[in-house]
């Protein structure tokens, strides 16, 4: 196996292991903003925001300096992931009615099936448009 073959396959098990950190702490951020304050618990859509501000830029993290070890265009490359879940969140909006609705898909599978494509699709977008480097190896 070559060094470049070897450097993609560590990458891709970083991105694994970065996406199980990320999802940890998206499934528990969100009640323990709840559980903290009881202006949170009583304001629960403030508390989500909040949530979900925290997840992009823990994902971010860990994404930039875990996985995809890249320096400097902090602003562009948060930017393009900022775009990619943004993206996501409309393109689920969209595809789970039709594949519940229309593909008479159980709700779960097709949001399973859903986030299969986004995991996979996330490693791509990330690897060659946010992460990218110009010219240089990883």
């Amino acid at each position: 196996m070559t060094a470049m073959a070897k450097g993609r396959r560590a990458r891709s098990l970083r991105f694994l292991i970065a996406g199980a950190a990320n999802t940890g702490f998206g499934i528990a951020i969100y009640p323990l903003l709840l559980w903290s304050s009881q202006t949170l618990h009583s304001h629960y859509l403030l508390a989500l925001a909040i949530a979900q501000a925290l997840s992009l830029c823990f994902a971010f993290t860990t994404y930039k300096l875990g996985v995809f070890r890249t320096h400097g265009n902090l602003a562009r490359e948060f930017g393009s992931f900022s775009s990619f879940y943004l993206l996501n969140y409309a393109a689920n909006w969209a595809a789970l009615p039709l594949l519940v609705e229309l593909g008479g898909v159980p709700p779960v599978l097709a949001q399973l099936a859903f986030t299969a494509v986004l995991i996979v699709g996330s490693y791509f977008w990330h690897s060659q448009i946010t992460f990218r480097s110009s010219g240089e190896r990883r």
